[in-house]
């Protein structure tokens, strides 16, 4: 399975019709589309497909098609994710009508290309699951462990501030655990 760590975006047109695509991290999923809404308030559809891991590690998948016909758009999308394997990520197309009516089976393989384009587009990273790491170290050393954070591309950290100590509740791949023990020492 594979993930992306960053968001792409690509743009097709497929009789005068202009389809902008994502390709988002799952985790960024709701801020993007949001955000894309807001940006885009005179796009005719803007569908998605998503899949995501819940607790018991089985996959969820979620699509919608916005207005356009039921399957033509989200069910194409989410096909795009699920042959290229890919899991914690989402697709959003945004669509403007450019006049010409593509049909079903048209909208089907404008979504899908729009959909394949942001796929190629990508840098897939093999997926890992992430864990939970707690590491307490007194404040003398709150800018080293910070700069092994760094050093090992750790990005989902919150901070717990006592009276003698920081605590970094991390979620990490065990490759990224293995390198921070290391660097703890």
């Amino acid at each position: 399975m594979y993930c992306v760590k960053e968001i792409f975006q690509v743009q097709t047109e497929v009789k005068r019709s202009k389809f902008i695509s994502f390709l988002v991290p799952y985790n960024q999923f709701k801020i993007v589309y949001e955000s894309l809404k807001a940006q885009h308030p005179k796009a005719n559809h803007i569908i998605y497909a998503y899949r995501t891991l819940n607790k018991y590690k089985q996959i969820v998948e979620n699509s919608s098609d916005d207005g356009e016909p039921k399957g033509a758009a989200a069910t194409p999308t989410l096909k795009q994710l699920q042959g290229a394997n890919l899991i914690e990520s989402a697709i959003i197309t945004v669509r403007y009508f450019g006049g010409i009516k593509l049909g079903v089976g048209g909208m089907v393989r404008a979504y899908s290309s729009a959909a394949r384009a942001a796929i190629e587009s990508a840098t897939l990273t093999p997926y890992e699951e992430m864990q939970e790491f707690r590491y307490s170290a007194p404040y003398s050393q709150q800018r080293q462990v910070e700069y092994h954070l760094e050093q090992c591309g750790i990005s989902d950290i919150k901070r717990e501030f006592k009276s003698d100590a920081v605590t970094w509740i991390l979620q990490v791949s065990q490759s990224q655990l293995i390198k921070l023990k290391g660097l703890l020492v």
